[in-house]
Parts: C-alpha cells; sequence; structure tokens
C-alpha cells in the first residue's frame, strides 16, 4: 500500500516524520556527475542500474548526463521505467514463463526493451512471446564470468546460443551480458582487478569468437560501482552497469579503497527511548532498514554504535560521547542501499537542511 509522504517542501529535516529515507541531494547530483566524468574519457557509456533506485524519476536524472538507458532485473521494475518514460531498458537477468515475457513483449510498444537468456528453452520462449506481440526483442546472450551464478560457459557454448537467437526471425542478438557481482564487494583492489582481469579476457574471446561467426556484439554490458573502472580500462565492455554509486552504503564503505562517491542516501530515525543507561533505542529496525550486508552506522556521531535490530527497534551503544536525546533525529548509513530503498514509497529530498523534493519509489516492490 502506497504510504503518504513523509514530509513536505520546505520543511526542516528535523520536521520530518520517521522512518523515512532522505537523500543528500547535494551528495547524490555530485555523484551523478562524478560517475559521467570518469566514464566520459573512456568511451564506455553508463546503462544505471534502476534496481538500486527503482525510479522514473531518478533514471531521467542520469539519462540527462549521458547514461544511455537503464538496467531492471525485473519485469515489473522495466514497467515502471516505460510507464514513467525511460526510452532504454535492459533487464540484465533471465525471464521465465509466459506471463512475465508477454508483459515484456508489451512494453515493446513504448520503449526500447532487451533481455537476457542463457539457456536455448529460454531463447524459445522469449521468441514465441514477441512472435505473439508481433514485434523483435533483442536478446543478449549472459556468460558467467566469474559469479558461478547465472550465465551460460564462455566461448562456444556462448556462440552457439547467440547464432540461435540470431536465427529467429523474432529476436535479435543484443550482445553478451557479463556482470561479475561477487567482485564489487571484495575488499583489495589486488583481489577486485584479479577478478575483472578473467571477467574481461573470457569475455574478450567471446567477442572475437562471436565476430569469426560473423556476430557483432551492440552491447558488451557489465561491471558495478565496485569495479566500474576496471571494465571500463578493459577495452571490452560498451556498457557500464553501475547502480550504488548513486547513493552509497556502509557495505562499500568497507573496502580497503572505497569508491570515489559520497554517501547520499540516509535512513533518517528518530530517538524513541533511553530507558536504559548507556543505551538509546531508534524506531528504525529491520523494516527500515536492510542488515543483509551488516548494521547501519550512525552518521555524523562516532561516539554511537547501531549494535542489533528487532522488527522495529534498532538498539543503539553509547560508547564515547553525550547520549542522543529522546526524541532526537538520527541519520543511518544504511549497509545494503538497495533492499534499503526497496522498504520505502518516497525520497525525501534535502537539501541545506530542508527538504526540497518528494520522490516516488514507483518499482518499490516489484518482484514479478
Amino acid at each position: 500500500m502506497l504510504q503518504p509522504p513523509p514530509a513536505e517542501p520546505g520543511m526542516m529535516e528535523e520536521e520530518v516524520d520517521t522512518p523515512a529515507l532522505v537523500l543528500d541531494l547535494d551528495a547524490f547530483e555530485a555523484n551523478l556527475d562524478a560517475m559521467a566524468a570518469l566514464l566520459a574519457p573512456t568511451g564506455t557509456k553508463l546503462r544505471a542500474h534502476a534496481k538500486t533506485h527503482k525510479s522514473a524519476v531518478i533514471a531521467r536524472l542520469q539519462m540527462a548526463r549521458g547514461a544511455v538507458g537503464q538496467c531492471v532485473q525485473k519485469v515489473a521494475e522495466a514497467e515502471a521505467l516505460a510507464w514513467g518514460g525511460v526510452p532504454d531498458i535492459l533487464v540484465s537477468n533471465q525471464v521465465v514463463g509466459a506471463v512475465k515475457l508477454a508483459r515484456l513483449a508489451a512494453l515493446a510498444r513504448i520503449a526500447e526493451v532487451a533481455v537476457c537468456a542463457d539457456d536455448p528453452a529460454q531463447v524459445a520462449e522469449i521468441a514465441a512471446a514477441a512472435e505473439a506481440a508481433g514485434t523483435r526483442l533483442p536478446v543478449l546472450v549472459e556468460i558467467d564470468c566469474g559469479a558461478s551464478r547465472c550465465g551460460v560457459e564462455p566461448g562456444p557454448e556462448a556462440v552457439a546460443l547467440a547464432e540461435r537467437i540470431a536465427a529467429s526471425p523474432h529476436l535479435r542478438f543484443g550482445g553478451l551480458q557479463s556482470y561479475h557481482g561477487s567482485a564489487q564487494h571484495r575488499r583489495s583492489p589486488g583481489e577486485r582487478e584479479a577478478a575483472i582481469a578473467h571477467a574481461a579476457e573470457v569475455t574478450r574471446r567471446t567477442v572475437e569468437q562471436l565476430r569469426q561467426r560473423g556476430l557483432d556484439c551492440p552491447i558488451v554490458g557489465g561491471g558495478g560501482t565496485g569495479t566500474f573502472a576496471l571494465e571500463a580500462a578493459s577495452g571490452v565492455y560498451t556498457e557500464i552497469q553501475a547502480g550504488s554509486y548513486a547513493f552509497m552504503d556502509a557495505d562499500y564503505a568497507r573496502n580497503e579503497v572505497p569508491p570515489p562517491f559520497r554517501q547520499s542516501l540516509f535512513v533518517l530515525s528518530t530517538v524513541m527511548s533511553r530507558a536504559v543507561p548507556g543505551v538509546a533505542v531508534l524506531d528504525a529496525g529491520h523494516k527500515a532498514v536492510a542488515v543483509d550486508s551488516g548494521l547501519p552506522l550512525v552518521h555524523g556521531r562516532p561516539g554511537l554504535r547501531y549494535a542489533s535490530a528487532s522488527d522495529e527497534h534498532g538498539k543503539l551503544l553509547v560508547e564515547d560521547g553525550a547520549a542522543p536525546a529522546l526524541g532526537e533525529k538520527l541519520r543511518l548509513v544504511p549497509g545494503h542501499c538497495d533492499p534499503t530503498v526497496d522498504r520505502y514509497d518516497w525520497y525525501v529530498g534535502v537539501r541545506n537542511g530542508r527538504v526540497e523534493c518528494l520522490w516516488p519509489i514507483a518499482a518499490r516492490g516489484a518482484m514479478a
């Protein structure tokens, strides 16, 4: 159920009802500009990943700074973006099932929509949906470049699947999807460099084998916030699929050399209890902030540690300095930005301590 906005433009941040998802607009805009500037000399394009932000508003701001389109993981996310005016969308994932594929093919009437495959049976299903919709869908072959999650083996197996796609009158071969997700959070630069060097090499070989068979790769996509500079420098990738760079989170901050972006996303919370000495309790627990990648940090208050979460409570330990006051508002840095965003209906955009805008998170809960 869509919740009412927790704020109104013009009010001060401390007046915002909590828990609320607060976006520091200065830091957010600086991140968008920084990514555009970093990629410009490389010639690699940005296809920003909307699984992070789930917002057509943010997608259009990214595209205004040069992004060629958006990635999503689910058909429902693609629908929210396409209906919101985003013209170029890649489902950087496999889509299985006649109902979902019919919805995806229908979107081709209002946007350029592509999808990934790693199995001949998927290709057949996508072709049937495209034929029924009277359209021709681009399909990328996803290869396993080291993550051991999805993706066909690089090389001949990938080439054979690409040829099957290209042979269908209802499909177009769209290129390669080569994303090494687990490399994003490998802590040392050396670990990330080794993982992406392997990914780039198997991708390069596959691209060359495709060309030998007469198949060009309009898109060679991959990369993320933790490794985008490596993929962009490889000379192999044409598109970078970073998403978290716009917001950042505590887990990326744990990398030995964090990505060069500012923390812009926060969960605003209120101290709701001070009954126990040395403890403060916030109104932000599991339902307000994702803890799959670790507990949140208390922004700007190094003497406070978020020690544990329950459904509706976040327990802070006062380790140094003054304890927060009852009713005080505190910003939390989520451990993982993507699933934290998915808990909210609204971004509260704040600049210089004052609410400037409210943006709907249109693809919240888009799991299908």
